[in-house]
């Protein structure tokens, strides 16, 4: 049992030296309509022809505002209940990366550290000593840098991806739940029905005890 103990610790002390934590820069997320649409024109034009956003149909698109002439141009042929796949085959992905390349919809809410996560594994690309790209988020990724920060100089450059980037997250976090806005309205017409009903229940109640009296 002690042995079993001491090597639970050995393991315990080699995952946490091989572990390399960086501190993410806390975001504040704007998911105004402006800065949704913003971040789906750029993940359609960096992210799209990998990924996959199972979860996200073309009409969300449409019921949340972005225009019809935009989602039938990203739709094609496919129909509007149609998923937002990647246009990437399965089987090319794994010849370029050596694995399919992870489903978007919820990556906003899948990691620890959600849209800032994602945020900074956006900016986290850099170029090694040896000329190859690496990334201080998650250094295992097989994923090039989309947006290109890791060869931006320029810091008027560097600003753009940065905005773009956060667009980008804007994007993610509505994808990760679509629907949310629609809840909450429902559920404000939910409480004041009850608050309704609730006050004419008093009043019903007040009028027959007072018979009773």
């Amino acid at each position: 049992m002690k042995k079993f103990i001491a090597w639970l610790a050995l393991c315990s002390l080699i995952s946490t030296a091989g572990a390399t934590e960086t501190k993410l820069e806390k975001i504040q997320v704007d998911t105004s309509m402006a800065a949704v649409e913003r971040g789906i024109d750029n993940l359609m034009g960096n992210c799209h022809n990998c990924h996959t956003l199972k979860y996200v149909k073309y009409h969300d698109l449409l019921h949340f505002g972005i225009s019809k002439s935009k989602v039938d141009a990203w739709r094609g042929d496919q129909p509007l209940d149609a998923p937002m796949t990647g246009l990437l085959p399965d089987t090319a992905a794994m010849q370029s990366f050596g694995k399919i390349p992870p489903d978007l919809s919820l990556m906003a809410n899948a990691r620890e550290g959600g849209p800032s996560y994602v945020y900074a594994y956006l900016l986290g690309y850099y170029t090694t000593a040896e000329g190859l790209p690496g990334n201080h988020i998650f250094p295992e990724t097989k994923m090039p840098d989309a947006l290109g920060i890791s060869s931006a100089t320029d810091e008027a450059q560097r600003a753009e991806i940065k905005s773009k980037a956060r667009d980008i997250v804007s994007f993610l976090t509505w994808a990760a739940d679509p629907h949310k806005a629609e809840r909450h309205r429902l559920g404000y017409y939910v409480i004041g029905y009850l608050l309704v009903l609730t006050l004419m229940m008093y009043f019903v109640k007040k009028k027959i005890w007072s018979r009773l009296e």
